[in-house]
């Protein structure tokens, strides 16, 4: 993605509400780098890779290290821990247990032991961005009217928004980024709207990324990214 606004072709550097917008290139990340090292701060990452995803494990992890650790190979306190999930045939059913996995998981660990938490899709790249609440703006809607964001749009369901919800962007659900009690504020509030959906024999257009669009409607970001590639 160019970064640019389709009506008059500038760079977006910050949303209507003054949240910055960010994504490669716009930023200096040795001044980043010596913003964060002034601080004692501890980051979660947290992915789900199932099956064929784990091929990106590799650049997964270089990205990481690239951008939060020092060196490809984990140093001193760096930890990675694996968790097994139950598979399943369809993949919007992974997609629907995330948010409850990712709740449970901060309430019984990270919670009291990290700053931030990264919730990613494997097949996705670090870049370095710190927020209270970061929203990533799907590529393939940067540039797309509001009116046809794909929200949920019935209204039996909790992610349902009405054509005159204007939207400012479309988020994607493949990152979820923020301080961990908002990680986990966002994390909840998905999971109560899924399980009503749920009892109502009722899926949302784009699973957990239609409620979470609902939430950020609401909960403006605090920093906007901009997820320029995806595998």
């Amino acid at each position: 993605m160019s970064g640019k606004d389709s009506s008059d072709g500038k760079v977006i550097a910050v949303t209507p509400w003054l949240a910055p917008v960010v994504w490669e290139g716009t930023f200096d990340p040795t001044l980043i780098e010596s913003i964060y090292n002034q601080q004692n701060i501890t980051i979660a990452a947290t992915v789900f890779a199932l099956g064929k995803y784990s091929q990106f494990l590799k650049d997964f992890l270089e990205s990481a290290e690239q951008n939060y650790f020092p060196e490809v190979k984990l140093g001193e306190e760096h930890q990675l821990t694996v968790l097994k999930v139950p598979s399943s045939n369809r993949w919007q059913e992974i997609t629907l247990s995330r948010m409850e996995k990712l709740k449970k998981l901060i309430e019984s660990r990270l919670i009291n032991e990290v700053d931030y938490v990264f919730s990613l899709d494997f097949d996705t790249k670090f870049y370095e961005s710190l927020g209270r609440l970061i929203g990533v703006i799907h590529p393939g809607y940067y540039q797309t009217p509001w009116e046809q964001f794909p929200y949920e749009r019935r209204p039996e369901s909790q992610a349902f928004l009405t054509l005159t919800h204007k939207g400012d962007y479309y988020y994607g659900g493949a990152v979820i980024s923020a301080l961990v009690k908002d990680v986990h504020k966002v994390a909840k509030t998905c999971r109560e709207q899924l399980d009503i959906d749920a009892a109502k024999s009722i899926e949302a257009a784009w699973q957990e990324e239609s409620h979470l669009n609902k939430y950020f409607l609401y909960n403006k970001p605090s920093v906007a990214g901009l997820q320029t590639s995806h595998k």
